[in-house]
């Protein structure tokens, strides 16, 4: 039993080296240019250690995005704990998305283009982590509904979409940006937050 730890931890290890050197070279040549031998060489694994972990190319593209999105998750909660009030964590969610995007560009750049240029990904994946993802912000549309913050007239789970409909956007203007220094992001999430929110609040 002894052996078998070390053996797990290195195979972990190498398993998230693949992801992240995938990240990269995805996001530098594009999920079609890109070859697993471009990944195996930014991971230094060899071609075939890759098809040990990985199907082929569009299903790392996949479990890039899966194992992410958990890391996203996870970061979402640490980032909105101790915030309360909907309308608050709803600015909060606004700003750990764009924050995210910022801190990791190649992500990004995967996430909001490469994914979408998977032909499996738009015809069968079910992307049960994005669902996640918005139903913390569909929870929030609720509670400021039974707060009486949010309009009542509006379906929570056709706002969540539409609030991230906005969020996903700007991301990806900021993502095909030629120069991305001259996008003020911090205005752009300020001006997004305060048109999301004034079609939610109550009319007066």
């Amino acid at each position: 039993m002894a052996l078998a730890e070390p053996q797990k931890v290195n195979k972990l290890e190498k398993r998230v080296r693949i992801i992240d050197a995938a990240v990269e070279v995805f996001a530098e040549r594009g999920f079609h240019a890109a070859r697993i031998a471009d990944i195996a060489r930014r991971a230094n694994v060899a071609d075939g250690t890759i098809y040990l972990y990985f199907r082929n190319k569009e299903d790392l593209l996949l479990c890039v995005f899966e194992e992410k999105m958990e890391e996203h998750l996870a970061a979402l909660q640490a980032a909105l704990d101790g915030i309360t009030g909907p309308l608050e964590r709803i600015r909060a969610f606004a700003h750990f998305h764009f924050g995210q995007m910022r801190a990791q560009p190649s992500l990004a750049q995967v996430l909001q283009v490469e994914l979408r240029q998977s032909h499996k990904c738009l015809r069968e994946y079910r992307p049960e982590k994005l669902w996640q993802y918005l139903d913390v912000l569909g929870e929030m549309i609720s509670e400021g509904q039974a707060a009486g913050l949010i309009r009542t007239d509006l379906d929570p789970f056709l706002a969540k979409w539409a609030v991230f409909g906005a969020l996903d956007e700007i991301s990806m203007q900021w993502v095909l940006a030629r120069r991305r220094e001259r996008f003020d992001l911090d205005l752009a999430t300020e001006q997004v937050v305060e048109m999301v929110l004034g079609g939610l609040v109550p009319r007066s």
